[in-house]
């Protein structure tokens, strides 16, 4: 009852989040530094009160049978961290942009987990190898998923640049290309090292990663992970940025999300398996 009631008003927070920080880019520009900051803070605020209620819905997936990760659940969980990661990024980069994409994809995905209803997949191993492994995993995709939204955005700008066309509103309010190519990569790295970390504790203390239901999951992250390591070795060693840093990450992100959704979905609404 809580977690419909706090999801329920947790989506209207989100789209006001995203219809503000809209309406702030249309008219930023001609106004004084004071009152652009203000508007930020007004959407952020906003956007943080939709997150603080999103995390109050994640409750139920709490139960006293174990972590209940079905598939909208999982997902659910880690649009609330990508929201989560983009507003504590905001306090010290110039991130919040991202904003537009990332709140209302939160708010579809928690309309979809209020709305469909579906088995339990609960996982019922409380140890701490199992809790790390989770941990690293959704933080990885979470933060991996940023970069990928963040390399749509810098393709754009890039676009523009190129064919000296002024572009939209949200493309002029941009940082400038050198600033979204270094925030790019922080967070690749960011994710890279969590992913790193996913792999090396499923191995460690999963029985088998190669099993029948988890062979694809872990052949797909190795190979996402092999595609990062590519493209950071690429970065320090040959400065790779541009197009070439946009195609690698999102096909890095591609492998990721078949990897950790594509499979989920096949097993538990085809399959049916939990």
């Amino acid at each position: 009852m809580y977690s419909t009631l706090f999801g329920s008003l947790a989506l209207p927070a989100y789209i006001a989040a995203a219809v503000v920080m809209f309406r702030s880019l249309r008219s930023e520009y001609g106004t004084t530094p004071e009152l652009s900051g203000a508007r930020r803070v007004k959407t952020l605020s906003i956007a943080w009160l939709a997150a603080i209620l999103h995390a109050l819905a994640l409750f139920s997936l709490y139960t006293t049978g174990g972590l209940n990760f079905s598939f909208l659940g999982a997902l659910s969980t880690v649009a609330w961290l990508i929201a989560a990661i983009v507003l504590l990024a905001a306090l010290f980069k110039p991130i919040d942009k991202l904003g537009l994409v990332v709140f209302p994809l939160a708010a579809v995905i928690l309309l979809l987990k209020l709305l469909v209803p579906e088995e339990p997949h609960l996982v019922r191993d409380h140890s701490w190898p199992m809790a790390a492994h989770i941990l690293a995993s959704v933080l990885a995709y979470s933060f991996l998923n940023i970069a990928a939204i963040q390399a749509v955005l810098l393709a754009v700008q890039d676009w523009c640049l190129r064919r000296r066309h002024a572009g939209g509103i949200l493309v002029r309010s941009l940082p400038p290309l050198q600033t979204m190519e270094a925030l790019l990569f922080q967070l690749i790295g960011a994710g890279f090292v969590l992913l790193s970390v996913s792999l090396i504790t499923g191995f460690l203390f999963l029985e088998n990663m190669f099993a029948q239901h988890l062979a694809h999951k872990t052949v797909l992250s190795i190979l996402a992970w092999c595609v990062f390591a590519v493209l950071l070795f690429g970065r320090v060693r040959s400065g790779w940025r541009g197009q070439i840093a946009i195609r690698w990450t999102l096909g890095g992100f591609l492998s990721l999300m078949l990897a950790y959704f594509g499979s989920k979905m096949v097993l538990e609404w085809i399959l049916g398996r939990t």
